[in-house]
Order: structure tokens, then C-alpha cells, then sequence
């Protein structure tokens, strides 16, 4: 059964940083991809950021320079350290393991204002 909780969602002024994290369970996580995903009101989810589990990241063209990702294998812990955020970044972001598992979790919201 993979559980996953993401947490550390707020909402914040444009230019502001946030730090999201995200609890994993049900897999052997320091063997697996993971990922962060973001949805924002009326689109469709969409990819944010992935790290290997050697560490190698990726990132979207929209968060690149101002998103980092990192994971703590010794707790099972994702993170997003978001800098420098924009209205564009609101939505709810969500974590998964890469391929990806069938379930979601609840997501945590992030609002940037103007």
C-alpha cells in the first residue's frame, strides 16, 4: 500500500519562497524516481520536477532556476524548495513515485498572489 503525504503548502505574496515536503511509504524509496506534479484550476496535472534515485533532477521550463528538489532517503522524504514564486505556480502539488502509482494523495495547496 503506497501512502503518500504531502505537506508544507501556504499561500505567500509574488516573490516569496515556500518549502514543500512529502512523506513516503509502500515502496523502497531510495531505489525509485520521484517526482513532484502540481494542478491549477480548470488544467489538467502536470509535471514539476523529478529527481533519480542517484539524484539526477529534471524540471519543467516554468520552474527551472527558481524550483529545486532534493530527497532525504534515510527518512523516505521528498522536498521543493520554491523560490522567487509567481501567481502561475498556484495550484495543488502532489508527489509520486516514477512509474508512477495509480493513487494520488490529497495534495498540498499553494497560492501565490499579485
Amino acid at each position: 500500500q503506497v501512502v503518500l503525504v504531502e505537506s508544507g503548502g501556504g499561500s505567500v505574496q509574488a516573490g516569496g519562497s515556500l518549502r514543500l515536503s512529502c512523506a513516503a511509504s509502500g515502496f523502497t524509496f531510495r531505489l525509485r524516481s520521484v517526482g513532484w506534479y502540481r494542478q491549477a484550476p480548470g488544467k489538467q496535472r502536470e509535471f514539476v520536477a523529478t529527481i533519480t534515485s542517484d539524484g539526477v533532477t529534471n524540471y519543467a521550463d516554468s520552474v527551472k532556476g527558481r524550483f529545486t528538489i532534493s530527497r532525504d532517503n534515510a527518512k523516505s522524504t521528498l522536498y521543493l524548495q520554491m523560490n522567487s514564486l509567481e501567481p502561475e505556480d498556484t495550484g495543488i502539488y502532489y508527489c509520486n513515485r516514477i512509474p508512477s502509482y495509480n493513487s494520488w494523495g490529497q495534495g498540498t495547496q499553494v497560492t501565490v498572489s499579485s
